[in-house]
This record gives C-alpha cells, sequence and structure tokens, in this order.
C-alpha cells in the first residue's frame, strides 16, 4: 500500500431500519498514523457506521475496503480477526470475571485444554503497562471503577492484534489525568502507523487529538476536513445543519435566579454511607438548581443514590419542607415527588424492548400505581407531547427505544421524569454522550423548570456546564464535601484549584 491509499476505506454505504433512514451513501477514509474523528448529532449515524464496520450489522448497499480488499465482517469477532478493535462508550466486559479473564475473554491461553493462568496474568499485566496502568489483574473487574473498567476494555482492544482502533466516546467516563493517559497511548499507536477513529462530543479533545474529521449529519456525509483547518464555530455550524446561537445560560440563570423561592425545600444533615460518602451537610431551595462538582470517584453519585432511596445512609437525616422524613426507597421517593436520570442510562435508565411510549409513561404508572392504568389515549397524548417538546428523533412513539441514539434515548429518560410533574429532579450526567444541540437544549430547559419552581440536582463532569446552569455549586473531593460556591464565586477556575488544594 502507498501512504496516499487509506487503510480502510468505506464507498457509498447505506442502512435503513423500519421507519429510519440510519445512513444514506456515505463515503468516509481511514490512513495509517492518523486519528479520524467521526462527528456528528445524535441520530447522525455515528455509531451505525461503526456497527457496519465491526460486523454489528450487515449493511444493506455500498462497500467496504480494508488495506484495499473488499471486506464483509459478520460478526465483532470476525472484525477483530480481519484487525478491527472497538472500544464502546458503555464498558462491555464482564463484571463477575477478573481483570486478565476479561482481557483474554474469548482467547484464553491454554494447554492440553486447562487455562494457563499464570501467562494470562502476566499477558494481562503487559497489555495494562501500554496504558501505565498497575492494578491486580486477579481482582474481579466489579471491584473497580468505572473509569478503570473502561481503561481495561482499552487494553483489551490494544492487545488484540489490531490494524484499526475504533474509539467510541472512550473519555467519557475518565477524568482529565485519564484522558491524557489515554492520548499519550493514542499518540504512540498513531506513531506505530495504527489507524484510529475517535468518536466523542468533546470539542477539546477532537481539537487536541485528531488530524482530521468526517462529519455526517441524519445519515448522510457533510464532509471530511483536515482538524487544523476547520474552526470550531464551523464544524458546530456543519454538526447542526443551521446557524448555531450560542445558548446564554448565564442571562437565563440570572433571570431564574430571581425566582427562586426563599423557601427551602430539603435539607440534609449529616448524612453519610460506609465507603460511599463521608457525613454531609445540603439544603435546596424551591426552583433552585444546585451543582455537584468533582473528580470522578468525588462523591457525586453517590450522593444522588442516598438522596433517592438507592443505597440507604448509615446515618443523617433528610427534611422536606422542614419535615423530617425517614430514610425512603425508590418507590417513596417518587411518592415524595422526586426524579433520578441515572448516570448510566444503557443499564440503569431505558428498557431496551419498551417502546418511547412506554419507557416515558413509565414512572407516572408507577407513581399512580399498577391497579391505576393510564388510558392508552392518555399515553399517546404524554408522549406525543414530550416527544415534541424535547424534540426526540423518533418515527413514533410506538418505535422501540433500543433504535434511537443514545442521546435520544437520554431524552427520553428526562421525559419519564418530566411526566411524573416531580418537585425535586435529579440529573446525573444528564448530557454525557450527546451533541451540541441536545446538550443546549436540556441546558435551557433546567432553566426552565427551574423557572417553573421545580428543584434539581444537576451533576456534570463539564464544569462549563455547572458553571452554566447552577445557581449554587457543592464542590467535592474524594467522596468528601470541600466547599459551597455562590454567585461570582462559581468559575471553572475556582472550582478545578478548589478540588485540586481542599
Amino acid at each position: 500500500m502507498s501512504e496516499t491509499t487509506p487503510i480502510l476505506s468505506v464507498r457509498g454505504i447505506s442502512k435503513s431500519f423500519p421507519g429510519v433512514k440510519a445512513l444514506a451513501g456515505v463515503d468516509f477514509n481511514l490512513y495509517q498514523g492518523e486519528v479520524h474523528a467521526l462527528m456528528g448529532e445524535n441520530g447522525a449515524g455515528k455509531s451505525t457506521l461503526i456497527k457496519l464496520l465491526t460486523g454489528v450489522y450487515e449493511r444493506d448497499q455500498g462497500q467496504i475496503f480494508l488495506e484495499g480488499k473488499e471486506i464483509r465482517p459478520h460478526s465483532p469477532n470476525h472484525a477483530q480477526e480481519m484487525g478491527i478493535s472497538t472500544v464502546y462508550q458503555e464498558v462491555n466486559l464482564v463484571p463477575t470475571l477478573s481483570v486478565a479473564e476479561n482481557i483474554f475473554l474469548g482467547r484464553q491461553p491454554l494447554r492440553f485444554g486447562a487455562i494457563q493462568w499464570q501467562k494470562m496474568k502476566t499477558g494481562a499485566e503487559a497489555a495494562l503497562q501500554r496504558l501505565n496502568l498497575n492494578l491486580d489483574v486477579k481482582q474481579q473487574l466489579s471491584s473497580y471503577s468505572i473509569a478503570v473498567q473502561q481503561m481495561v476494555a482499552i487494553a483489551r482492544a490494544l492487545d488484540i492484534s489490531a490494524k484499526i482502533l475504533i474509539l467510541d466516546e472512550p473519555t467519557s467516563s475518565l477524568d482529565s489525568n485519564e484522558v491524557a493517559q489515554l492520548f499519550k497511548v493514542v499518540r504512540k499507536l498513531k506513531k506505530d502507523g495504527l489507524g484510529i477513529i475517535f468518536v466523542t462530543h468533546f470539542l477539546d479533545q477532537v481539537y487536541e487529538i485528531s488530524d482530521r474529521i468526517t462529519v455526517l449529519r441524519n445519515g448522510q456525509l457533510v464532509g471530511e476536513f483536515e482538524t487544523g483547518a476547520l474552526p470550531r464555530i464551523e464544524l458546530i455550524k456543519k454538526m447542526i445543519g443551521r446557524e448555531f446561537e450560542a445558548f446564554n445560560a448565564q442571562d437565563d440563570k440570572r433571570e431564574s435566579s430571581a425566582e427562586i423561592d426563599k423557601k427551602q425545600f430539603m435539607k440534609v444533615e449529616r448524612l453519610s454511607k460506609k465507603g460511599a460518602v463521608v457525613p454531609f451537610d445540603l439544603s435546596l431551595h424551591i426552583g433552585e438548581v444546585l451543582g455537584l462538582a468533582g473528580l470522578l470517584g468525588s462523591g457525586r453519585t453517590e450522593i444522588a443514590r442516598l438522596l433517592f432511596g438507592i443505597d440507604k445512609a448509615d446515618h443523617g437525616r433528610i427534611f422536606l419542607d422542614n419535615r423530617q422524613v425517614a430514610f425512603f426507597s425508590p418507590r417513596k421517593a417518587i411518592a415524595f415527588g422526586f426524579g433520578f436520570c441515572p448516570e448510566d442510562r444503557k443499564t440503569s435508565g431505558i428498557i431496551e424492548e419498551l417502546s418511547v411510549k412506554e419507557n416515558i409513561i413509565l414512572a407516572l404508572q408507577a407513581k399512580k400505581g399498577w391497579l391505576h392504568t393510564i388510558s392508552r389515549k392518555t399515553q399517546e397524548e404524554i408522549a406525543a407531547t414530550y416527544i415534541r417538546t424535547l424534540n426526540i428523533a423518533t418515527p413514533n412513539a410506538d418505535q422501540k427505544v433500543k433504535n434511537l441514539s443514545g442521546g435520544n434515548q437520554q431524552k427520553a429518560i428526562v421525559a419519564r421524569w418530566l411526566a411524573s410533574n416531580p418537585r425535586f429532579l435529579i440529573l446525573d450526567e444528564p448530557t454525557r454522550g450527546i451533541d451540541i444541540g441536545a446538550k443546549a437544549e436540556i441546558q435551557k430547559l433546567i432553566l426552565s423548570l427551574s423557572n417553573e419552581g421545580m428543584s434539581i440536582l444537576f451533576i456534570s463532569s463539564e464544569l462549563n456546564e455547572v458553571t452554566r446552569c447552577a445557581h449554587r455549586v457543592v464542590v467535592l473531593r474524594d467522596r468528601r464535601k470541600i466547599t459551597e460556591l455562590t454567585a461570582d464565586q462559581i468559575d471553572e477556575q475556582v472550582i478545578m484549584h478548589t478540588i485540586a488544594e481542599g
């Protein structure tokens, strides 16, 4: 192959699902020794293209060439055998197996039919060392954080003899240090001649690591661009297909600040759970957006789970409307008017085999009780309202939610809780893995709900989102509350310094 010949080439590839044209005649080129970013809004076709390249889906039309030869991968294992390895956004490993077993899953070293455990242990440690990660590979994978599990998935992919590495939102669960560590590996692999497809919604990361960008929109190719020659604002315009008016959440927040009811909705005193979060105090007013800021593992999600009753606290008290309430379960939390959009929409949010409509009305039906079923007509009206309000891209309300893009699945979860008319909404990473336009819509929605009197706990790894939306910010580190920031104190640099020095 010459240096100008793509290692991977896609020509006129198309794929349709019931009621959805996911890809329509798309071309794509990947060269050896480059990082190629694949960009587009949710529903643009990025995930579909990846699944066609890796044999998850069968293409309807078009051709795929690897090193100049046409290929037709019929499964992810077949794609790996040809040299195409993938790390997906959701960690796709077996949590009950050890780290070593996960890295060598399906390709364990055998001798006379028996697994060579020491050889597998040594090989797993070597694979992790490429990421400068030192773990006890005999430990169960579930004993490690989601961030570490993501790095194990990457180590597994790198350990497979690959010509092409596809990274589908690999940094969504990593902190800044882990991202920097991953990018060191990516640069080394690039120097070694590997072709890397990088899918992310973090613009800073795209401009830091990628050489070229391909933009998809509504299943069609918008264009292929040199990263250094494409200004960010132009990239955003190409992704969303319209002039993008920046969301000035700061102005909206100032307006909503005037509407915050001085009446306290919730007060938490010395709430704690061993191994999750040390005793902390918290207060929240009616119509207030309270942000939780901190690195992964700082205790943000642990606090959300305690407040919603998923995990039971060891100590502490919770007051609602100045009245102490007993520690409660999610069922009681819903009865109190709580809603919870979890961090992991795949395992804790959507129910894949149910329709969009059924996913949306689920919390409301649970709140009413199963003896008081919601009529089909009312279900359809509720679903139609929130599909329209949140701009959920689906051919109809009866489409299975698993067929929607990740961002639209996220909107369906938000719709589920809005339909239950909550007083208090917990949003744990509501914009993770979704496109810029959808992020702006959700941020606007947060402040709109605040203006209507809803109290919101907002968790995001993106500090700029926290500073845009929150009226107050609680800063956490090492599962401990460090401080609270208000008004003009709410600034990205201040938060980062507080985390570092707190």
